[in-house]
């Protein structure tokens, strides 16, 4: 077998990258191997033609020719670019389908590694389409005009992301307006081989109330035309708040730097997840699926099962949204964060919220778990890799009775659940959430509890 083979295979399952697996059979000497079909479906009869064989394991990667029996779950994409820009791999998979493999995908992991413990039905998102609050676009020249898309699966050619049907409305509208102003503005897209030009990202953020705010990240301070691109902008969308200018002078991939300038209108957003107002600042994390969100964050409140007279420790607070929606049931909620400006939004969100028993401090969050002294209930939401082990250490020295764990990387939520599972806790249910409809990802929360012993060292094994 070589790169360039044809061949006409059965695809049975999906990878964690969303390409269909099919098995290889042996033949004439060689031994069978995966292929992996980007494109392909479980249930299909597909062509393809090998690009690339590994050489350490039986794996193989392939370029899909034709669809030669179709499953009867492949729909349409919504999404012109479906399939170039790399965003929404499974935009052709349909959406119950995509629930159900996502599902049965964690039920496996969870019966392999955790054995018994629960995983609940998976919660859909209440919209498939139109969901996602923010927008990262990456600005380009093709034929002559200036188009705001995202780069290409491995490559640094920009694909055009107008007419984008996951984008949250008006945010697509938005980004077509700024496009044309920028455009006419003359503005130079930053060339990263050759660091030329000036604009680096567009960044646009969407409120549950539909306004906007537009961030334009620029390789340096240098940005003339920035005060006539806001008041076009705004003159052309009035949804648009704010514009703000953030200065990303630095080499590689990071979205930000440190400088920002508000070009016009406010520099924040004023924004609700459930009953939560929040503020947004243009580099605040918030989960992009507002409405799973708020199922999620109702669900971490009912498995906890706050009491008036409790101490909440919410790790990896952000600006605010657990911890806010918690306060209000019990003594005291303490929120952890990393990043000062994500604890300057918390604080005024909670002044929005009439909040006077939350307290946010940044910090290292084992360091400042460890002076928090003790809690009955802990809240961890780390990012994908994951909690450190120090952090599992000082959050269960705190004696909580339930931690709620809100994972967005499954793999890492389950080696934390079996190092919870060491120093006495354990999981009482898994309870998979559906925040990025179209992709591989899968958000989960799990419900831990402390029990009368520490657990056996039968679990150390799993790891």
């Amino acid at each position: 077998m070589t790169p360039g083979t044809q061949l006409r295979v059965a695809v049975g399952d999906l990878d964690g990258e969303g390409a269909g697996i099919a098995v290889v059979p042996a033949d004439r000497g060689q031994p069978s191997f995966e292929l992996r079909i980007a494109g392909a479906l479980p249930g299909e009869t597909v062509t393809a033609q090998v690009a690339h064989l590994s050489s350490h394991r039986p794996l193989g990667w392939a370029t899909l020719l034709s669809i030669d029996t179709p499953a009867a779950t492949r729909v349409p994409p919504a999404c012109a670019a479906h399939g170039r820009c790399g965003g929404c791999v499974l935009q052709h998979f349909d959406y119950p389908a995509q629930v159900a493999w996502k599902e049965r995908a964690l039920r496996e992991q969870v019966t392999k590694l955790l054995a018994g413990v629960p995983v609940q039905p998976a919660v859909a998102s209440p919209a498939s389409l139109g969901y996602r609050n923010k927008s990262k676009l990456v600005p380009a020249r093709r034929d002559q005009r200036l188009v705001l898309g995202a780069y290409a699966p491995r490559s640094h050619h920009v694909v055009d992301l107008a007419g984008c049907a996951i984008a949250q409305p008006p945010l697509d509208d938005v980004a077509g307006a700024l496009r044309d102003v920028l455009d006419a503005q003359g503005v130079v897209p930053y060339d990263e081989q050759r660091l030329t030009g000036t604009l680096r990202y567009v960044v646009l953020r969407a409120s549950a109330a539909g306004d906007v705010l537009a961030v334009l990240v620029t390789a340096n301070d240098a940005f003339p035309q920035g005060g006539a691109i806001a008041a076009a902008l705004r003159s052309r969308r009035p949804e648009v708040r704010g514009v703000v200018q953030n200065v990303n002078s630095s080499r590689g991939n990071v979205l930000f730097g440190p400088r920002e300038v508000t070009l016009a209108g406010e520099r924040t957003l004023a924004d609700r997840i459930g009953e939560v107002r929040l503020c947004v600042s243009p580099q605040a994390f918030l989960q992009a699926n507002r409405a799973v969100a708020a199922l999620a964050y109702r669900a971490i409140a009912d498995g906890v099962a706050p009491r008036p007279s409790d101490v909440v420790v919410d790790a990896y607070a952000g600006i605010g949204g657990i911890a806010l929606g918690l306060a209000p049931r019990v003594a005291r909620v303490v929120g952890i964060e990393e990043h000062p400006a994500a604890v300057e939004d918390a604080a005024l969100s909670a002044d929005w919220n009439g909040v006077s028993n939350a307290t946010f401090v940044a910090g290292d969050v084992a360091e400042r778990l460890a002076a928090v002294g003790r809690a009955d209930v802990v809240v961890l939401n780390p990012p994908r890799k994951g909690c450190a082990p120090g952090v599992l250490d000082q959050a269960t020295a705190l004696g909580p009775r339930t931690i709620a764990y809100l994972s967005c990387n499954p793999e890492t939520l389950l080696r934390d659940l079996a190092l919870l599972h060491r120093r006495g806790y354990r999981t009482r249910d898994i309870t998979p959430f559906d925040m990025l409809p179209h992709t591989p990802h899968l958000e989960a929360l799990a419900i831990v509890e402390k029990t009368a012993s520490p657990a056996s060292k039968q679990m150390d094994l799993q790891w």
